[in-house]
């Protein structure tokens, strides 16, 4: 587990967090300027048409973090794919899937949008190829055992987890500037979200964010020592695809991305639609989940909702990439050079009318 960050006010504790989250991608990248090359090498044009057909033969790398999407796939009856998945990688947090593209060994992940701004600033390109929008909650904020903390006003001088390339990061960013706070008035633990639970427990944060999904079993080990969760309604809005520029620019990998968004799209749908199912299959069977615990899961799970416009989309991801430029985190920059709008609506159309915005 890394260190605490150093007790340096501004920019220079900043630096810190960012450049000891790209430790891990610059690690991947000895012999860097033939990496750099081999990233630019394409086969056709990012902005070709792309083609309805995929060619015989066209392989994928996906990533199925615990198995989700290819649970779902199997369960929906979606994996009739027209091209073959080479590997389902279980790999989510953003750095994680930065590292795997920058090694290709993968070629297309479901994330928040953090994490497509988090690759530009180290200087990788990867676009967004499909997007869904969320709008209650997904996280809430987790205590150490034995905490005092009620509220996001108490975290003023706490010891925060934070994964700066990662959902909860910017979750936690948002909820500091919604209860007046910056991040100068806490103490930034530089953490990956698969860290979380080992930092609370041991005390080394006294705040992290975790997944609605993750904090049943966390309080139902640490909540008899006085852990608790606190929510803010602060909303991640964009749960998306994306994918590396250099397969994009494949032709061929490009139109199995295209086949694959909507089967993504339809593969949430079916979740929502048979929850029972999803709760036994997925929490239950493969998460070690009681029944009790997957239900409450799932009574807080968000509709799935795909815009056939990426407008607001892009307006949220502003947003975020300007919050994290204020901090000091990345440059400032404008995100609509994240977007690849050749594959936008694709998932809007892929589904039925109460499903679309």
């Amino acid at each position: 587990m890394p260190p605490a960050s150093p007790a340096v006010p501004g920019v220079d504790r900043r630096l810190f967090l960012s450049s000891l989250l790209g430790v891990a991608a610059a690690a991947g990248l000895s012999g860097c300027a033939g990496a750099q090359a081999a990233d630019t090498v394409t086969k056709g044009s990012a902005s070709a048409p792309l083609s309805s057909t995929v060619p015989a033969g066209t392989r994928l790398k996906i990533a199925s973090y615990q198995g989700v999407q290819q649970l779902q796939f199997k369960l929906a009856g979606l994996d009739d794919l027209p091209f073959t998945v080479s590997d389902w990688v279980n790999t989510g947090a953003g750095p994680d899937v930065i590292n795997a593209f920058r090694a290709k060994s993968l070629d297309v992940a479901n994330n928040a949008g953090i994490p497509p701004i988090q690759a530009h600033f180290q200087g990788y390109d990867a676009k967004i190829v499909g997007i869904g929008i969320t709008r209650k909650p997904t996280y809430v904020f987790a205590t150490k055992p034995g905490s005092d903390i009620k509220d996001v006003q108490g975290f003023k001088g706490r010891k925060l987890a934070f994964s700066q390339g990662q959902a909860q990061g910017v979750v936690l960013l948002r909820a500091l500037k919604q209860a007046g706070l910056t991040d100068d008035d806490v103490q930034l633990v530089p953490l990956t979200s698969n860290q979380f639970f080992t930092a609370l427990q041991a005390g080394q944060v006294d705040i992290a964010p975790l997944a609605n999904s993750q904090a049943p079993a966390y309080l139902k080990q640490y909540g008899p020592k006085g852990a608790h969760t606190i929510t803010s309604g602060v909303v991640d809005l964009l749960n998306l695809l994306w994918a590396p520029a250099s397969v994009l620019a494949d032709p061929a990998k490009a139109a199995a991305v295209a086949a694959y968004v909507p089967r993504w799209a339809k593969g949430q749908v079916w979740a929502y639609e048979h929850p029972d199912v999803w709760n036994e299959e997925f929490y239950v069977k493969t998460q070690n989940l009681t029944l009790a615990q997957a239900r409450s899961i799932t009574a807080l799970a968000n509709k799935p909702l795909f815009p056939s416009s990426w407008e607001e989309a892009i307006r949220w991801e502003q947003e975020t990439a300007d919050l994290l430029a204020e901090g000091g985190f990345v440059k400032k920059f404008q995100v609509g050079s994240l977007f690849d709008r050749r594959f936008e609506g694709l998932a809007a159309k892929a589904v039925a009318a109460e499903y679309r915005r």
